[in-house]
């Protein structure tokens, strides 16, 4: 019986004349190639995904939002509280959950639920929650109204306050800048910005719940009705620039994708009891990875603070930033507002007119006259140099952000001139060379800047 097989599988085959034995392990060599290949074709997929996902959610990144922000109804809502800088998932339901899920629930259909709407950074609160914290919105709870929301006060069940934003669901705007303000801060945790505790999505409706900042905003405090003597300082007013840089700083040069605010301005500067500045409103952040040098966006922003090259081309980076808190800056020194039509022909634009003070040697007449205790000559120098430095017309020439805050710390205004007598109490000479040497910071001059304003 053996040797029929051998001999029937040595007889030639009809395929090139082959013996039938080497035929049949040509056929099992090449099924055993092709096995060999699909399975490292998948293997390395595999391992390019895996790649692609550590570098987009390893540490340090944003995880972003986007689609996946599903809503809860109440009725299968479970409680899930998670600390900030936890792990990450691995998985595609949990690949948006942001820190640790640290209670367990009775029903495995509530956990499914539960993880396929959870986004991860704070805890879901339902809209009965936050309509009872604020008094059903009442309008004694508003504390603050913008463009695209309401802001108003609420204490919840367990005696915290907090902020709670209803975003107004105008042509699917609230959708929107719930995702981008959930993108851009739902991790974020700094002194300087307001931090995000939670949020509520039901139906049409869209809330985020923020920490409570009790002491307004620096609108209210440089422009409502205070009295002739302001009781913000000349310290007091070069503190919140500080904390305000502080937090832009973080935002542009400490993560990744860096955040740009695109909408700086005393209204989304709060502050609490002891003035320290925390950056609010993120509406309209977007976000800008290392690769990338700006991003091409409708305008908005408002009126007054948005740069020149953002409003004339549409191309935004951080230098946008920068020139909204040069502004911003400027703001602080005079009290005056951006632009202001109730102010005589020649003062409207604050720009304008603060660049014709220093370029006429009359920056300490610039200063808010509701500041009481005046600041030294210096001070006053450091303050009206970087103000000009932010506003610079070449986006090249602005500072970074950090640099401002190494600039506005400095405790002495480090600066080389002509030799004069008197020199701490000498005006700031708009025709002088003034060169900063400040750490990684411009060695440009004011000069340039005035002169070029004059041209203009």
């Amino acid at each position: 019986m053996a040797d029929s097989v051998g001999t029937h599988s040595s007889k030639k085959s009809p395929f090139l004349s082959l013996r039938l034995y080497i035929v049949i392990g040509i056929c099992s060599a090449f099924l055993i190639a092709s096995f060999l290949l699909i399975f490292l074709c998948f293997f390395s997929k595999r391992r390019a995904k895996r790649r692609r996902t550590i570098l987009k959610h390893g540490s340090g990144s944003l995880p972003l939002v986007s689609k996946d922000i599903t809503e809860i109804n109440s009725s299968d809502r479970t409680e899930i509280k998670v600390e900030s800088g936890g792990k990450k998932g691995s998985s595609d339901q949990s690949e948006f959950s942001g820190g640790s899920q640290s209670e367990t629930t009775t029903s495995s259909s509530a956990v499914s639920s539960v993880d396929g709407g959870n986004i991860g950074w704070g805890r879901w609160y339902s809209f009965k929650e936050l309509e009872t914290a604020t008094g059903g919105f009442s309008d004694e709870n508003v504390v603050g109204e913008g463009g695209y929301g309401i802001v108003y006060r609420g204490v919840l069940l367990d005696g915290s306050v907090v902020a709670v934003k209803s975003l107004l669901n105008n042509k699917g705007q609230a959708e929107k800048e719930f995702k981008v303000e959930v993108e851009a801060i739902g991790k974020v945790r700094h002194k300087n910005l307001v931090g995000l505790i939670g949020y509520c999505a039901e139906g049409a409706k869209r809330l985020l719940v923020y920490e409570y900042v009790e002491n307004g905003n620096l609108e209210q405090w440089l422009h409502g009705d205070v009295g002739p003597c302001s009781p913000l300082t000349w310290d007091v007013r070069l503190k919140i620039a500080i904390g305000t840089a502080k937090g832009l700083a973080y935002l542009h040069e400490g993560l990744e994708p860096k955040v740009v605010h695109r909408d700086v301005k005393s209204s989304n500067i709060l502050l609490d009891r002891k003035w320290n500045a925390k950056v609010s409103d993120f509406g309209l952040a977007k976000l800008l990875g290392s690769e990338s040098t700006y991003v091409t966006t409708r305008v908005m922003g408002t009126f007054g603070y948005v740069s020149p090259e953002y409003a004339n081309t549409g191309m935004l980076n951080e230098g946008s930033d920068v020139y909204s808190f040069g502004i911003l800056l400027m703001e602080l020194i005079t009290g005056k507002s951006p632009v202001d039509y109730s102010r005589p022909p020649g003062e409207m634009n604050l720009v304008d007119w603060f660049k014709g003070m220093v370029s006429s040697r009359r920056g300490e007449e610039a200063l808010d006259p509701r500041i009481q205790v005046q600041p030294s000559p210096r001070a006053l120098k450091r303050a009206l140099l970087v103000c000009l430095r932010c506003i610079d017309l070449d986006t090249e020439k602005r500072p970074k952000m950090g640099q401002i805050v190494h600039m506005l710390e400095a405790d002495e205004f480090p600066f080389r001139s002509e030799p004069r007598t008197n020199k701490d109490t000498a005006p700031l000479r708009s025709h002088e060379a003034v060169t900063c040497k400040f750490p990684n910071a411009l060695k440009e001059t004011v000069g340039g800047d005035v002169q070029r304003s004059k041209r203009r």
